[in-house]
């Protein structure tokens, strides 16, 4: 990219980030978010972080957009009731003030920083080769910090766990979010019988090069939670009821597949999730391939939300 094409895209995002935070219509906010992670994306592709830049792509951008639609839908009734008590002119000064003197400390510790940042990566490249995977990211995530991960995969599934728990009794055990009913022959059912198939190929495509390209379980996850939210959404499938065996199988076996190596890694290297040697790539592929269903059936149930109607046992 030219010296200019980045000046724009910085400013694109600069004004994006202040429309974001200026509207007063949630929706038109979610929409500036939006292309917000989009144009966000493409800087970290500026920066030659690919990883970075899918994951944006795939979360940033995608996921948490469409929890922030669904959000800003049920907030609408509230946030029309409220236009009515306008804040005072005081709050707002206020309010200016503490974002502005959180944005100057941000600035001041940005600028403190030393000329030569303090860095990991000499001696993520030196060990790499023992990982015996080439990305480095995948060689950070699922061995020199396997711990953090593990802990973010169980973070997921305790917060979907929380969701669940909003449910009214009668509903427990049900179906999440509202019956779908679109036009069978419409452009949503369309493309909801088209992509799928694609979305699937790209999914496990990136899953699979992770080891050693830009990719891995959570880009190729949230693709395959993009694709079932569509078949869900175009009411071609209904969603799945939340007591069944299989579904909870899925959501466990990743965490489960993961801290079982960790524990083999006790028994033969001496350590929780320590790999042995000649193996380390092998329990990686295998950690990310139980993980891929967990994440993927985990992401699309957050977005689903909690259970509303009563399950039809089949």
């Amino acid at each position: 990219m030219s010296i200019a094409t980045h000046i724009s895209l910085a400013l694109l995002l600069l004004g994006l980030a202040f429309w974001t935070i200026v509207v007063r219509d949630t929706f038109s906010a979610v929409a500036g978010f939006i292309p917000y992670g989009l144009l966000l994306t493409s800087a970290w592709l500026a920066l030659a972080a690919i990883d970075v830049a899918l994951t944006e792509a795939a979360i940033g951008a995608g996921l948490t957009g469409a929890l922030l639609i669904a959000a800003a839908s049920r907030l609408h009734k509230t946030e029309i009731a409220a236009r009515a008590e306008q804040r005072g002119t005081i709050t707002r000064i206020l309010a200016a003030i503490l974002a502005t003197t959180m944005t100057a400390a941000i600035m001041a510790c940005i600028l403190r920083l030393p000329d030569r940042a303090p860095t990991l990566a000499p001696t993520v490249a030196r060990h790499l080769a023992q990982t015996g995977v080439g990305n480095p990211i995948t060689a950070v995530l699922l061995s020199f910090r396997a711990m953090d991960t593990l802990l973010e995969a169980i973070v997921l599934l305790v917060g979907l766990i929380a969701i669940w728990s909003l449910a009214p009794d009668r509903a427990w055990g049900g179906r999440p979010g509202q019956a779908q009913t679109e036009d069978p022959k419409g452009p949503l059912a369309y493309l909801a019988r088209v992509l799928p198939p694609i979305g699937i190929v790209i999914a496990i495509y990136i899953f699979w090069v992770g080891a050693d390209h830009p990719g891995g379980k959570f880009q190729g996850a949230t693709i395959l939670a993009a694709m079932w939210l569509l078949v869900m959404m175009s009411g071609l499938s209904d969603a799945p009821a939340i007591d069944r065996g299989w579904l909870r199988f899925l959501l466990i076996v990743g965490p489960a597949a993961f801290i079982a190596v960790g524990f083999l890694g006790v028994v033969v290297a001496g350590a929780f999730l320590s790999y042995p040697t000649g193996f380390a790539k092998l329990l990686i592929v295998l950690i990310e391939a139980a993980l891929l269903p967990s994440l993927a059936v985990t992401l699309a149930l957050l977005l689903a939300g909690p259970p509303r109607r009563p399950g039809r046992r089949a």
